[in-house]
Formats: structure tokens, C-alpha cells, sequence
């Protein structure tokens, strides 16, 4: 069975150059949109695996739901200093491990939102 892979990417022009040079790469099982990498793709959820490349000040919760039961998402974690969190999730709920130190850049979109 061939994996699929579902990317986002906040700024547009970054998603559109990507699937572009996915495409005339000829992979098919590689998908991208624009949007806010908070909000998930929950149209393509349940995840097996979730890495995020930015990092907001909490554990994004429609992320933590778009997490197949056994999947694992690594993400970046705080805002000056952060962590490398290891989410895992079992049938008794969801597991948080630190792996190390980190420093990616910040998540944006909804992330910033301080009404979240």
C-alpha cells in the first residue's frame, strides 16, 4: 500500500512552488495545501504521523485530535526557549515525552492568536 503525505504551508507561495516541483518530480502520493498548519487537514485525518516544522507555545489541540490512535507527532514546542515534544496516543489517552533543546522559528496564523 502506498503511503500518502498531506503538507501545509502558511504562505502561499511556498505551497504553490512545492507542488509544482512535487508534480514534475512525478510523485503522486504527496499532497499540499495553504493554510494555517494549526488547524490539521482534518479532511485527510486520522494521521499515522504528524511533524511540525514551527513552533507554537502549546501542543495544538485539533493536531493532538487528528492523531490516529498509535501515531506520534513530533513537534517544537515554546517561545524562546523551546522543547522537542514526542506526542503519543494510545487507546488511555495521549502521552507527552521532551526530547531536547530546540530552535525553530515561530508558528503563525492561528498559533498567535491570543483567543486560542
Amino acid at each position: 500500500m502506498v503511503k500518502q503525505v498531506y503538507s501545509i504551508e502558511i504562505i502561499c507561495s511556498l505551497a504553490e512552488k512545492s507542488a509544482d516541483l512535487l508534480k514534475k518530480q512525478n510523485y503522486t502520493n504527496v499532497f499540499i495545501k495553504c493554510a494555517d498548519g494549526y488547524l490539521g487537514w482534518p479532511d485527510a485525518a486520522p494521521f499515522d504521523a504528524i511533524i511540525v516544522t514551527a513552533a507554537p507555545d502549546h501542543i495544538p489541540e485539533p493536531l493532538i485530535k487528528q492523531l490516529a490512535v498509535g501515531g506520534r507527532m513530533i513537534i517544537p514546542v515554546g517561545d524562546f526557549y523551546q522543547e522537542l515534544a514526542l506526542i503519543t496516543k494510545s487507546s488511555k489517552g495521549v502521552k507527552q515525552e521532551s526530547i531536547l533543546p530546540v530552535r525553530f522559528v515561530p508558528m503563525t496564523g492561528r498559533a498567535q492568536d491570543a483567543a486560542h
